[in-house]
């Protein structure tokens, strides 16, 4: 009776883990989500007493390895590190084959990378937002922007952008975030919204220009760049996140084991350096914290993917 109902869970959830356990990371090796999961998952490691592995499978915007995430035993052995392009993936992706609150249960937040908006001062003569923003108003779809590709955060927040400042871009799609920020510095396209860890050498350089960070607070990296809010835009902001899910129905005892071992982590002094390297902001919070947090994003990137009517096959 009880195996017609679902997944099984193992008999004593107190036992675990007594194997590997495997983190499905949905995108390439050397992006973002990789890039952060690996220092937690060595140190979570250490914690448990047995090995997390990282399992990079990419495809379709990051919906190929969540899908298989979803569809996981509730056991607690494999486990999905989620960021935020994945909460509206289904809005985008008619086939998707989950729903991230529906299918995922949020354990722990690994940081949060925000944005700039950069021009490349060669190509766009403007010396503040507001600037750029009149210069795009005199001439609707003058000014190209850059984004990391079609569906991407990035993308959507061209469109966002677009709506609170009443302009009109040209948009370029990119196959990544790599190939569009170099196309940035050689001039082949004006503007792109950037992380700012990955830009904040060419912004000090004067390489390139950053008009605003777009999160409620400056950055350290650049503290002389003002927030979207402070250079006119009230409310605008846009950081990427990165965290760790488990399938629905995993035993609160193994989410809450898990969650104290990526505290920990967080907590050392290697991984802050890591991340103050890379301008990630983390606040240990609680899984209930996170919960909410990810209800949120949800429902804020949702209703921007509506509006912005993008349509992946």
């Amino acid at each position: 009776m009880a195996a017609g109902a679902g997944p099984m869970v193992p008999a004593r959830a107190s036992d675990w883990p007594t194997r590997t356990v495997s983190w499905i990371v949905p995108f390439p090796a050397g992006g973002g989500s990789d890039m952060f999961s690996r220092p937690i998952a060595a140190r979570v490691s250490e914690a448990i007493g047995e090995s997390v592995v990282i399992d990079n499978r990419s495809g379709a915007g990051g919906t190929v390895g969540t899908a298989v995430a979803a569809r996981a035993a509730p056991d607690g052995y494999t486990m999905l590190v989620g960021d935020t392009g994945l909460v509206y993936a289904p809005t985008i992706y008619p086939r998707a084959g989950f729903d991230f609150l529906r299918d995922f249960a949020p354990i722990a937040a690994f940081g949060r990378v925000p944005y700039a908006l950069v021009i490349n001062p060669a190509r766009i003569d403007a010396a503040n937002l507001e600037a750029f923003i009149e210069m795009a108003k005199k001439a609707p779809g003058s000014i190209d922007i850059g984004s990391a590709g079609l569906g991407t955060v990035t993308h959507l927040a061209i469109g966002l952008f677009e709506g609170r400042a009443g302009i009109k871009l040209t948009h370029v799609p990119y196959r990544g975030g790599a190939p569009m920020l170099q196309d940035l510095l050689a001039g082949q396209i004006g503007a792109a919204f950037v992380l700012v860890s990955a830009v904040a050498g060419a912004v000090r350089s004067g390489k390139l220009r950053a008009l605003a960070v777009i999160n409620r607070r400056r950055d350290v990296q650049l503290p002389d760049v003002p927030t979207a809010h402070e250079a006119g835009l009230a409310d605008f902001r846009m950081t990427t996140w990165f965290g760790l899910f488990a399938p629905i129905r995993t035993p609160d005892v193994v989410l809450d084991r898990i969650h104290a071992a990526v505290q920990r982590a967080l907590g050392s002094d290697e991984v802050k350096r890591l991340w103050a390297e890379q301008g990630a902001k983390v606040e240990l919070e609680s899984r209930a914290d996170f919960a909410n947090f990810i209800d949120r994003e949800v429902e804020r990137w949702t209703r921007i993917a509506k509006a912005a009517n993008v349509q992946m096959e």
